[in-house]
């Protein structure tokens, strides 16, 4: 008999569990569809915790568990996303775009986008005129060969798995925090899932985080992924490497992507430009 109620305390306790953690995704998500129709704006923690009906220090660590991000460094993420959206499809100035997605400073705007996205925003533009299908073939040659090398000297190693592959090249990397921005410490291109080899990259704690692109027509979709067709995924945890090497191996599930995870802000832009140079 105890050990028959037990039992039933153990899937009450665990039905709760998975009800409180549903609850805070949609209170997460309705904090980012109300930050993105308000992205001009000042956007404060409180403000924040009011639309997801949480206190702000309750929100700030439910906020962080979901996305892995603290909220101002999301929200920062999301800016400069859709700042990337404007540049390529809009012929607004890119002080109009600074001040669109809720920067009052020109520099500042710039400087935060030439960090986290790999360019600044006028060679960001630039770069979107002079893409081609051959130079994402040469990008796709350079990296095959980086890869081919990798496996003598690899850091890290693992494995990447994509349920319905869907064709399109698989970006690895290995970056300093849970979003992939700023140039990555190393970095893999597969053609279809399966093993990756990335390496040697510096000693130091690192967050693998991958994105398959479905096959593109246009190829301005590698600077600016539809979110709609995209697959990402993370390791399981934090990748440390010592010596030169990573314990063990960083097997990586892929996904459809989905609202509460951090924008993708360096894809291709970085890596193009190197091969256009």
């Amino acid at each position: 008999m105890q050990k028959a109620e037990a039992l039933i305390d153990d899937g009450a306790n665990s039905a709760c569990r998975e009800d409180t953690i549903a609850a805070h995704r949609r209170a997460v998500e309705r904090v980012i569809t109300a930050a993105r129709e308000r992205l001009s704006e000042p956007i404060s923690l409180q403000d924040m915790s009011r639309v997801a009906y949480l206190s702000p220090f309750h929100f700030n660590r439910v906020f962080h568990g979901i996305t892995g991000l603290p909220p101002a460094k999301f929200i920062s993420a999301m800016r400069l996303d859709q700042a990337k959206q404007l540049l390529l499809n809009t012929h607004l100035s890119i002080t109009d775009i600074c001040y669109d997605v809720g920067y009052n400073s020109l520099g500042t705007f710039t400087r935060r986008f030439t960090q986290r996205v790999g360019l600044g925003p006028r060679e960001f533009r630039y770069l979107a005129e002079r893409i081609t299908p051959a130079s994402v073939e040469s990008l796709c040659a350079h990296y095959a060969e980086l890869t081919g090398r990798a496996m003598q000297r690899a850091s890290v190693e693992g494995f990447v798995d994509l349920p319905k592959s869907g064709g399109g090249p698989i970006f690895v990397g290995l970056f300093p925090a849970h979003i992939p921005q700023s140039r990555p410490a190393g970095g893999a291109l597969l053609t279809s899932p399966g093993a990756f080899h990335i390496g040697p990259v510096p000693d130091g704690t690192y967050h693998l985080l991958a994105a398959a692109l479905p096959p593109l027509a246009d190829t301005l979709g590698y600077l600016l992924p539809d979110t709609a067709n995209l697959s990402v995924g993370a390791g399981t945890g934090p990748v440390i490497v010592r010596q030169g090497k990573a314990s063990g191996r960083s097997n990586i599930s892929l996904r459809p992507m989905v609202l509460t995870d951090p924008p993708l802000l360096v894809s291709l832009p970085f890596l193009l430009a190197d091969t256009l140079k």
